[in-house]
């Protein structure tokens, strides 16, 4: 998911959202149905999950540099060990009744040194792949979680003016090998965030973003065509992090050169926006971000606009805590699945193409630098329980009757009426916002 990206997003959040209230009127969105229907039984529930942050046991990586090199980052340990846990989480996923379960192939695993290949580390994601699929659920694989090995690093990361042709060399033998078990495919998690994360953490310098972007870009097209080649059918998306009230202006840039090579359109969406809100955002603080469940009707409104006729897929969806501690807002996981979903359900019902939905995360784990920031459906407290135990939250519940029902119930209302005026998809969503049945 989506790391703290600092003030430079909450400046740019400013400046859009004083030139979006001076805007126009935008059309309404239309009265709310009394009853929603259920989800298609071919609605693809799902979780989410990435190597870096789960795995354990990491090998020499930016990422493990970047974890290292920073006193403030918490030590990464050997995060929730998914290495050695993943077969008892596949069962915890397939227990909630979900149909895909995503996971990251990590290049720095795969590749320890330029023409290295680790045929054990290949085999271990063989092994967690057929373990998904025996399971009964369809793999998600994410090629790029923002991690590429020390090697790379060493040779300049993005910069490389072979950066391009080394990650092909990996992801082409990733698709070789697992195409075979029909997975859903994302090139890059959250290319945009990527490139912010790259240049807080030193990875590249200001005068590489627009570089790296065309990198991404020219990698995300060439691996998009030879998926195609070796996975005739496939799908595959690069996910997109949705930026309230300026995600046009931000991903709009990198997303144009990669548009005409997405067979579904991958959205994360987590944290909502009004007016109000905009001096009290602290992005280093996850936890304190506002939540605003209907904001996910208006990401899915403004990508089926964008795209029509494209599928949508929210590839990643959840909800902070601090530490695991009941929210200050008293917010409850369970409370905040159910309401997201309700605005699922809407969103279908308004004939908007939404192929699936995944949690993030089955399980609490290492989010970017700190422990702190809880997302997992099953908790884990990596700084002290060194048995790292799964401790069910209250969502655990609450998704497994989801995804048997195929939604809330009928006549569910969220526990959180929408706001006045959200700047989710500014300025459509607070000239026009979405209302709940009285």
């Amino acid at each position: 998911m989506p790391s703290p990206t600092g003030r430079r997003i909450l400046a740019t959040i400013a400046l859009a959202v004083a030139a979006t209230l001076a805007a126009g009127h935008s059309p309404a969105l239309g009265r709310p149905p009394a009853q929603l229907a259920p989800l298609a039984p071919d609605f693809l529930w799902g979780v989410a999950a990435s190597g870096f942050q789960a795995e354990g046991d990491a090998p020499d990586s930016n990422w493990r540099r970047y974890a290292e090199s920073d006193p403030a980052k918490d030590p990464y340990l050997n995060s929730v060990d998914f290495r050695q846990y993943y077969r008892s989480d596949i069962a915890l996923a397939a227990d909630l009744g979900v149909r895909v379960y995503r996971i990251g192939i990590e290049w720095a695993r795969l590749q320890p040194q330029p023409g290295v290949w680790d045929e054990a580390a290949f085999a271990f994601y063989t092994d967690v792949i057929e373990t998904i699929t025996d399971a009964g659920m369809r793999p998600m694989l994410t090629l790029d979680h923002w991690v590429y090995p020390g090697w790379a690093a060493d040779r300049g990361g993005w910069r490389d003016p072979g950066s391009v042709g080394n990650w092909l060399t990996n992801a082409r033998r990733v698709v070789d090998r697992f195409a075979a078990a029909d997975p859903l495919w994302v090139t890059f998690n959250e290319p945009t965030v990527y490139l912010l994360n790259e240049l807080r953490n030193g990875g590249i310098g200001p005068g590489d973003v627009f570089t790296m972007g065309e990198r991404i870009a020219q990698a995300h097209n060439s691996i998009y065509d030879y998926i195609h080649t070796v996975h005739p059918g496939a799908l595959v998306t690069s996910n997109l992090a949705y930026i309230p009230a300026v995600d046009d202006a931000i991903s709009g840039p990198l997303l144009e050169l990669i548009s005409a090579r997405l067979d579904y359109i991958g959205i994360d969406y987590y944290y909502g926006l009004s007016p109000s809100q905009l001096p009290t955002l602290d992005i280093d603080e996850l936890w304190t971000m506002p939540l605003q469940s209907e904001g996910i009707y208006y990401a899915l409104d403004h990508y089926a606009r964008k795209f029509p006729g494209r599928p949508l897929y929210i590839v990643e969806n959840g909800m902070p805590t601090e530490n695991g501690l009941p929210r200050a807002d008293g917010y409850t996981r369970a409370d905040s699945l159910r309401d997201t979903v309700y605005w699922l359900q809407r969103a279908v019902a308004d004939g908007i193409p939404l192929l699936g939905y995944n949690y993030w995360s089955l399980t609490d784990n290492y989010e970017w630098g700190s422990y702190t920031p809880r997302f997992g459906l099953y908790t884990v407290d990596v700084l002290t329980d060194p048995t790292l135990t799964r401790r069910p939250t209250d969502a655990v519940a609450a998704y497994r009757a989801i995804t048997a029902a195929g939604g809330v119930p009928t006549d569910y209302r969220p526990t959180r009426a929408p706001v006045p005026c959200s700047l989710v998809d500014a300025l459509r969503s607070c000239t026009d916002p979405v209302s709940v049945p009285q």
